[in-house]
């Protein structure tokens, strides 16, 4: 008996296998849905959240030096993983890709559909309009074909297309609700190859300019510059610029953290498209950069650039330049260093610190005011090899000696037009003036203006996807003695407040003042 009922019991039925075409077939429907084309988008913002807490090296790189330092056991996992520059990492640009395709793969099919759409007529009127979501019918006065002509006159006006049959009516509008559905995504797609394009092609320098002083477009002078994969470095444009004046008004009638706050800061410019080409001026302030040669240059920082002239014991001029002192706060404490490397026998450098308005605070010299009320430069002097490459900021002192003034370390603090001998015969030090210095930022972008007019594009498509509503309405006409009976119904595409209203401009259109509801 057991042995009959195995025999009887039907076998497990086979899955055919999908083999290596079916799979690739299955993953490509996969990731071209707009479930997964959503859930990428979801997780590209969630894989973007780091580039925003973490420094970015493309950024500040100083502030990433700064995080190893302090963070020596977590930072160096951080950064194997690309958290220093996120947007350059394997696993985003993973994600971006992924993103790109699954959008490209949504979109290309939906478009062929709709442009089918575009082109036929509307459906067919049901045979039971009584039983879509809106329904009336009302009984007029007039002949038939007069009411259905009225009927599709009526929707022609309200932008259906119509299509009229034997005594009925389909009509259909809100095609531009797909439209703009279509149109967001594409936009999408745009603005993601303009920020990949942006990245490949595009470059962005920071260098410091003293007032008065120039600079040229070429790599070897920006303090830091960042470019893209596809950017020659040797191939920069070559426009220059002149820093011709800098203009810094600082509060002084405000108290607490508001004082010294800057209310005015823009800077004069002359710029050359070309080495050959006129000079123009122009004006350069925060949120008003200038652009030159399809780049722009824009005014971030400010600071104090002391002038100082260097002299060997025969008065020759070894030095004789402004020197960049950064900020380092609010009240425009800077420190600096100056590097003679021309000095003979051992080349000497001074490093100390930069005070515009000068006091004394227990012992300690500090600024209480960034503008130059008291401006006084601190140096203490050095001797020895200045390591190659030099630093423009800070000294690396390991291989020099600090010069002494008998059994004291040299130090000077002098005020403009002050000047200094050197222990040991050694020369002078004068500090001659003080200069401002502006610190720019250039950057060029080529796919700015698509990113920009593709995000405008997806914003428009957003609103018609959203505000657009996409309904048919049918009608269906026939002789009841001497009137005609008008049957109409209407449906949407999702929840749609305004049916009703459509089958009563229908009714009206026919002849009925009044609908009377079935």
């Amino acid at each position: 008996m057991t042995q009959q009922l195995e025999r009887e019991t039907p076998a497990a039925p086979v899955q055919p296998k999908l083999g290596l075409v079916g799979s690739l077939r299955f993953a490509w429907r996969q990731l071209t849905s707009m479930r997964t084309a959503l859930f990428l988008l979801l997780l590209l913002a969630v894989a973007a959240v780091p580039g925003s807490v973490l420094p970015q090296r493309g950024v500040n790189p100083g502030a990433v030096t700064t995080y190893l330092r302090q963070h020596p056991t977590s930072g160096p996992w951080i950064d194997r993983l690309g958290g220093f520059d996120v947007y350059a990492s394997v696993w985003f640009s993973a994600i971006y890709l992924l993103l790109f395709v699954s959008l490209i793969g949504c979109v290309l099919p939906r478009t062929r559909v709709h442009l089918r759409s575009l082109r036929a007529k509307p459906p067919r009127t049901p045979a039971r309009l009584d039983r879509l979501p809106a329904h009336a019918s009302a009984e007029v006065d007039g002949d038939a074909d007069q009411v259905l002509a009225a009927v599709a006159e009526s929707l022609r006006r309200r932008r259906f297309r119509v299509d009229t049959g034997d005594g009925t009516v389909s009509a259909e509008r809100g095609y531009l609700r797909e439209t703009g559905n279509l149109v967001f995504h594409v936009s999408l797609v745009v603005l993601l190859g303009s920020v990949a394009a942006g990245h490949l092609l595009g470059w962005r320098g920071d260098v410091v300019v003293p007032v008065g002083d120039s600079f040229s477009n070429t790599s070897t002078l920006y303090d830091a510059l960042d470019t893209g994969p596809w950017v020659d470095r040797e191939a920069l444009p070559p426009f220059s610029l002149t820093m011709d004046s800098l203009t810094v008004e600082f509060d002084e009638q405000a108290t607490g953290s508001q004082r010294g706050a800057p209310r005015e800061f823009r800077g004069e410019v002359t710029v050359r498209d070309t080495p050959t080409s006129t000079p123009r001026r122009s004006a350069l302030s925060v949120n008003h950069p200038v652009s030159v040669d399809g780049a722009k240059v824009f005014l971030l920082g400010n600071g104090y650039a002391p002038v100082v002239t260097v002299r060997d014991a025969k008065g020759a001029v070894l030095f004789q330049q402004p020197v960049v002192f950064p900020p380092t706060d609010g009240n425009y404490n800077s420190s600096g260093v100056v590097q003679v490397t021309g000095a003979t026998p051992k080349q000497i450098a001074f490093a100390g610190s930069f005070l515009p308005t000068a006091v004394v605070r227990q012992g300690t010299p500090t600024s209480v005011f960034p503008d130059t009320k008291n401006p006084v430069l601190l140096l203490t002097a050095y001797e020895g090899t200045i390591g190659n490459p030099a630093s423009v900021y800070t000294l690396d002192t390991s291989t020099m000696t600090q010069l002494t003034d008998g059994d004291q370390p040299f130090s000077v603090a002098m005020s403009p037009g002050q000047t200094e001998q050197l222990p040991g015969g050694r020369g002078s030090i004068t500090f001659d003036r003080v200069q401002r210095f502006a610190g720019l930022s250039i950057r060029h972008d080529p796919a700015k203006g698509w990113a920009l007019w593709s995000a405008v594009a997806a914003m428009l498509g957003l609103g018609l996807s959203l505000f657009v509503p996409r309904r048919r309405v049918f009608a269906r006409v026939r002789s009841v003695g001497p009137r005609t009976l008008v049957d109409v119904g209407a449906l949407a595409r999702g929840e749609d407040a305004g049916l009703d209203d459509e089958l009563a401009r229908a009714l009206e259109a026919a002849g009925h003042s009044r609908e009377e509801r079935t």
